[in-house]
């Protein structure tokens, strides 16, 4: 039965442009069968295809982009801004690994290796995934046909305002929701209500909410600075309370879209199955 929750609406739209680097707030994004438009499409990897992780390479985390006709401008502390034009779908296929997912990306242009390797000083060169790119979605969660971009495992993460708010009652210094890296922000709802959800309508765009998200280190690192905290907040809080039996501690919904559209903030969220 479709519940409808009127004060229960979209609080924050952000898109990620390359995986691992600051993410861009919008008022309204079209979302696409591997999520929303223009998110995580990029990706750094090193010189054996491997990507590279702000678990890992937290200056990713100080790069920012623009969103341009032509592809992305990107600018870092210290670094010279820097415009990356979409490559042609000649371009040179390479393979690349996301996690245990092995699936083929689009080389970029050189100036785009050679200012990543300057900023995190290993070699490494910048990728890109085409409309076409078929990388499939956990065959357990998912459905044939289900695929991804650069995004951990899903096309979407979704996080409730409440959710934040009842951790950040536990901590001593509270962190922003930007800790977390959600492509949408839901308020009006119970803290971690989401957990709940199975599907979801927001606007003209259907979900299904598949699996809740599993967080690891990358939580503890500051998106303003690019430091990784020092007793591994919010992590460590968050493990005393949202650890799942598998071991994982458990933060958001991850979502897969089944009617795409536009997404705007104030979107009404209408719960169609929930638990």
């Amino acid at each position: 039965m479709s519940r409808e929750m009127g004060e229960v609406r979209v609080t924050g739209l952000t898109v990620y442009p390359i995986k691992s680097t600051a993410g861009i707030d919008v008022d309204a994004c079209a979302v696409e069968a591997q999520g929303l438009a223009g998110d995580r499409r990029w990706m750094v990897v090193d010189e054996f295809g491997e990507f590279l992780t702000g678990c890992d390479f937290p200056l990713l985390t100080q790069v920012r982009s623009r969103i341009e006709a032509h592809g992305l401008t990107v600018s870092a502390p210290g670094m010279e801004t820097l415009a990356i034009p979409v490559p042609e779908r000649a371009n040179q296929s390479l393979p690349v690994r996301v996690w245990n997912d092995e699936c083929r990306a689009l080389a970029t242009d050189p100036a785009a290796a050679r200012w990543f390797t300057r900023l995190l000083e290993i070699r490494c060169r910048l990728v890109f995934m085409a409309d076409t790119g078929q990388r499939p979605v956990d065959f357990d969660y998912g459905e044939p046909g289900d695929r991804v971009s650069f995004a951990d495992g899903y096309p979407l993460l979704l996080v409730s305002e409440a959710s934040l708010d009842d951790l950040n009652a536990r901590l001593d210094e509270p962190v922003s929701m930007r800790r977390f890296r959600p492509n949408l922000v839901v308020g009006g709802c119970g803290p971690f209500d989401e957990d709940g959800w199975r599907s979801v309508r927001i606007g003209e765009t259907r979900f299904d909410l598949v699996k809740r998200c599993a967080r690891c280190v990358f939580t503890t690192v500051d998106p303003d600075t690019g430091e990784k905290h020092a007793r591994l907040e919010p992590l460590r809080t968050l493990s005393t309370f949202r650890r799942a039996p598998s071991g994982g501690v458990l933060f958001g919904q991850n979502l897969i879209p089944r009617v795409t559209g536009t997404i705007r903030l104030g979107d009404v969220v209408t719960i169609d199955d929930h638990v």
